[in-house]
């Protein structure tokens, strides 16, 4: 299956929308480099869900062969292992423990698992900045306040 067939149109019928850039003319070269990109990009986000399916299916099938219900990290690692891609398994645990690290101060249970918990004014506080980040870099990146400036209580 081509790329273009999941679209239905042949990479011939395949044109840049009208509104993509409605003040530009774009030449047919860059038409066709534009959409060769997004046919290569397609084909390979299409390999990735297949070789994602089958990582999926083999880590379902050692799953149910070791009578669980849930798929584990090492149903994982070992599907890579049945179906020959032993030579990733060290990257792929690395990989794992490495989110693991990233994701500790995630929500557990209800509460933050790093231990800091911040009264309702610091939370307040941090709110008000982070929005005033986002306004900033919706304004095109007008400057940013410092906290103090949003809220003068909070100055030591």
């Amino acid at each position: 299956m081509e790329p273009m067939d999941i679209v239905g149109k042949s990479k011939e019928d395949a044109s840049l929308p009208k509104d993509a850039a409605p003040d530009v003319r774009v030449a047919r070269d860059a038409q066709d480099l534009l959409i060769e990109c997004c046919v290569a990009i397609l084909w390979q986000l299409l390999t990735l869900k297949a070789f994602i399916n089958l990582i999926s299916s083999e880590s379902n099938d050692v799953c149910s062969r070791e009578e669980k219900r849930t798929i584990a990290p090492e149903h994982v690692l070992k599907a890579l292992e049945v179906l020959g891609f032993g030579e990733y398994i060290e990257e792929v645990y690395a990989a794992y423990e490495q989110h693991k690290l990233e994701t500790m101060d995630t929500i557990k249970g209800g509460k933050w698992s790093n231990g800091a918990e911040m009264t309702e004014e610091e939370a307040l506080a941090e709110q008000q900045r982070m929005f005033a980040e986002a306004r900033a870099r919706m304004n095109g990146g007008a400057s940013i306040q410092k906290q103090s400036e949003l809220d003068p209580s909070l100055e030591s």
